[in-house]
């Protein structure tokens, strides 16, 4: 059976994951951008800058989001990772329009994500309640989710 390029582009991407975790970013990159040569796809792209982003390369990394996203605009992670790259960059009302558009993504696993990082953002603009509301929602959509819990409870004790 023949491998067809979206076997060898996940392949691929597969592989750079591998060394990206590794700590092997270089690879990684060069990983991705071979799968996207093979098959562009949103999570290529998205993964891609990710590990733009680890090298605090925060605009090339939103640029490959904003890739994964005219690839397919159901797929919330590269809305989320926007988000978190422009929190990284201080850009925390910019922030929330892709935040917000995350949490509502059709095609998103990991929805707490986002509502904990609107919930920093919020935090960080001093929007207590608020900030509030977004950790509790990420703790109803994933009770297991400790950095949400744990921000939620500070913040709390902070206000008590």
């Amino acid at each position: 059976m023949k491998e067809t390029s979206a076997d060898i582009a996940r392949r691929m991407m597969d592989t750079g994951y591998q060394h990206q975790v590794a700590g092997e970013l270089e690879d990684a990159i060069r990983y991705y951008q071979a799968s996207i040569n093979f098959q562009p796809t949103a999570e290529a792209h998205t993964y891609l800058g990710w590990a733009y982003s680890l090298q605090g390369r925060f605009e090339q990394a939103i640029a490959e989001c904003k890739h994964a996203i005219e690839l397919d605009p159901s797929y919330g992670n590269p809305y989320n990772d926007i988000g978190a790259y422009l929190i990284a960059m201080g850009k925390l009302d910019e922030s929330l329009e892709w935040l917000k558009k995350a949490i509502f993504a059709p095609r998103y696993e990991h929805r707490a994500y986002p509502l904990m990082n609107l919930g920093r953002v919020y935090e960080m603009k001093g929007l207590w309640s608020h900030a509030i509301r977004a950790y509790k929602r990420a703790l109803r959509v994933d009770p297991a989710h400790l950095e949400a819990l744990d921000a939620y409870q500070i913040l709390l004790a902070k206000l008590n």
